[in-house]
């Protein structure tokens, strides 16, 4: 049997037809069922809350009767044992009655059921034996006054003879003692005010409250939104003994509508965002995906940065744990990445011997005091070599300007310790040979100078010798003798100081600060200054102020400084008539003076000032420009290094030298040491 091609088509064309109907008919049925099971859900959802907070007011009205009943038991206990006077129970009523608005009265009975006081009347006298006014003398009666009980009773609900639209529910509490009633306390509450002050303004806004009975009479209502609709209603039975009263509450709220035509509306709505939002999607996709691309290329090329960076850089958190290293640390450290990020201090690059210094520095890390301008330190690497660092901190701040840890910059300044090294000790090379030149030009002075004790010596010696050769000797003579012997000695101390001096001045040596003394320092280089200076006649002065403080220097550095002022001062005077041939060295100390602090100028409380001041030619405008130059000269024979080198002097001790004229004729120099 053949089978036509339509044939065979036809279940293909059936399903191919028949999937969509079903899609349609699946969409179209929950298009319907969606909105009545939303409907449903929202009508179940609204009548268990409703449910659950009638339970709760109902829990909140119990509580607060329990909590009314516990304050009157209190108060009964203290009548019982005869601590409180009528008056004062019924001060104590009256205070009760204010904090609970809901009480209408409080009334204590005796045995007899007679009233002992009442808030009801407060001008009745309190040791009456009469019913209190407006107390119903059968609700006295209906209480149970025989069984020795100490439980609670309440009365059915009464109209209040004032307004018999309130109801009022009155309660007794027993006052029993040695197993025998005494008397009794009886609260009345307004049922109205029940529901008032114990019902949350919130619920009495959604719903309409009332207290009935088992017959549905109403004792009290309460609907500040409105009355109820009768689609969300509940009852909740209140606990009280001999009485049975029903909570009820009945929504205001209506029972959800079903928006058909506005839910389909939403559902087209819906799919057109939904295909719009897709069409938005794939366009943020491919934005994603070229702003990643562009991202994976800026943190490859920042990485490839960090990697060929010779600086370490370290980040930390605000607690100061490390959480992050570049390769750099990492080698100059010589300790892996994995090793030391994560970690809290001590650090395993730390330096034993510097541990203080790495505590301190860390507490003032945590509290955002640690210095902008860096800071040296020292390290330890992985084979226990140390190596000096050069520490920068900064804060971290995120996008958001919020500080998240701190950053730091690591520099191995080895090589610069290395460069600083080499630099010193050319200088100090540059200071001894300017030193040996210096002695070179008084070199014919000090041989000059030296014949003068040495032919004193030999002449005081023969003398000496003559004397004692001579046959007679008489006391006089020994006196002589004595005398030639002691300026002998005294020439031959002088001699010994000048050469003691001078090699001391020559002597190679490492530089060293310690505590100087500036007024013996002068002293000391005096014989020097005195040897230039009698070679051209000039008379040296100075004055130096008493109780100065120590300056932590080097000394030969300073009397190489004041050897080469003095020896350019005398110079400049050696043209001046022998009246102007005058040299003065003053030193003083000043506060709030210029210092050079790590080569930057600041003001320093306190600083020991020295002045030298000639009456030579001095200097002219153009010679002052270049006056600190190297290599700079206005002597045929000098070198230019002279003053370079005391500058240089000076700024290594923190302080600065200048210069300025005398107003007396001449120049004065000047230089400042921080004390």
């Amino acid at each position: 049997m053949k089978i036509s091609a339509k044939s065979r088509s036809w279940p293909n064309q059936k399903w191919r037809w028949l999937l969509p109907i079903l899609l349609v008919s699946l969409f179209v049925t929950t298009l319907i069922w969606l909105p009545w099971q939303a409907q449903r859900m929202e009508a179940n959802e609204r009548q268990e809350q409703l449910i659950a907070d009638t339970l709760w007011v109902e829990q909140a009205i119990q509580f607060q009767l329990g909590r009314d009943e516990e304050m009157l038991r209190q108060i009964g206990t203290e009548i019982n044992a005869g601590k409180i006077s009528p008056a004062q129970v019924h001060e104590r009523f009256k205070t009760l009655l204010k904090s609970n608005r809901e009480i209408q009265r409080i009334v204590w009975f005796d045995h007899h059921d007679v009233v002992i006081t009442s808030t009801a009347d407060t001008s009745a006298n309190f040791n009456q034996t009469q019913s209190a006014p407006g107390l119903v003398e059968s609700n006295a009666a209906e209480f149970n006054t025989t069984e020795v009980d100490r439980k609670l009773r309440c009365l059915a609900p009464t109209a209040d003879e004032a307004n018999k639209k309130t109801y009022l529910m009155s309660c007794q509490i027993p006052l029993i003692s040695a197993n025998r009633r005494i008397g009794s306390i009886v609260v009345t509450y307004y049922l109205s005010g029940i529901l008032e002050e114990m019902v949350p303004w919130w619920f009495a806004q959604e719903n309409e409250i009332s207290i009935i009975d088992l017959d549905e009479k109403i004792y009290a209502k309460r609907s500040a939104g409105g009355p109820g609709k009768n689609v969300y209603t509940h009852n909740r039975a209140l606990d009280l003994p001999n009485i049975s009263l029903i909570l009820r509450t009945n929504s205001n709220k209506s029972e959800p509508k079903l928006l058909s035509n506005l839910l389909v509306l939403s559902v087209i709505l819906l799919s057109i965002g939904l295909i719009w939002s897709l069409l938005a999607l794939w366009r943020d996709i491919n934005r994603r995906l070229a702003a990643e691309g562009a991202l994976r290329q800026q943190v490859s090329f920042r990485t490839a940065m960090e990697n060929s960076l010779i600086t370490g850089l370290r980040a930390r958190d605000m607690e100061g744990r490390l959480t992050y290293v570049n390769p750099a640390f990492c080698k100059m450290v010589e300790h892996p990445a994995e090793n030391i990020v994560g970690r809290l201090p001590p650090m395993p690059y730390w330096a034993p011997e510097a541990f203080e210094e790495y505590r301190q520095r860390f507490t003032q890390l945590l509290a955002g005091t640690v210095p902008s301008e860096g800071f040296e330190t020292i390290y330890q690497r992985a084979s226990g070599e140390r190596f000096p660092v050069l520490i920068y901190e900064s804060p971290l701040v995120n996008d958001q300007g919020v500080q998240t840890g701190w950053m730091s910059s690591i520099l191995d300044i080895s090589e610069l310790k290395r460069a600083q090294e080499l630099t010193r000790h050319q200088q100090e090379m540059l200071h001894a040979s300017a030193r040996l030149a210096t002695m070179g030009e008084m070199a014919s002075i000090l041989a000059h100078e030296l014949n003068q004790p040495l032919a004193a010596i030999s002449s005081y010696t023969t003398g000496a010798i003559n004397l004692l050769q001579s046959d007679q000797t008489n006391p006089d003579d020994k006196q002589l003798l004595l005398s030639a012997l002691g300026k002998a000695n005294t020439q031959a101390q002088r001699a010994g100081q000048i050469i003691r001096s001078v090699h001391e001045f020559v002597k190679k040596r490492e530089a060293s600060r310690e505590p100087v003394d500036m007024a013996t320092l002068i002293q000391s280089v005096m014989p020097l200054v005195e040897l230039q200076a009698q070679t051209s006649y000039v008379n040296i002065q100075y004055m130096i102020a008493e109780h100065l403080p120590l300056v932590h220097a080097d000394r030969v550095l300073l009397e190489q400084v004041i050897l080469n002022l003095t020896r350019n001062a005398i110079e400049s005077m050696q043209q001046n008539p022998p009246e102007h041939c005058l040299l003065r060295i003053v030193i003083r100390q000043e506060s709030g003076c210029t210092a050079d602090q790590a080569g930057t100028p600041q003001t320093v409380s306190n600083c020991i000032v020295v002045e030298v001041i000639d009456r030579g030619h001095g200097i002219s405008a153009e010679v002052a420009a270049r006056l600190f130059s190297p290599f700079f000269s206005t002597k045929s024979s000098g070198m230019g290094m002279g003053l370079n080198i005391c500058r240089t002097a000076i700024e290594f001790h923190g302080g600065q030298l200048s210069h300025q004229d005398n107003p007396a004729g001449g120049t004065i120099f000047r230089f400042s040491l921080p004390v």
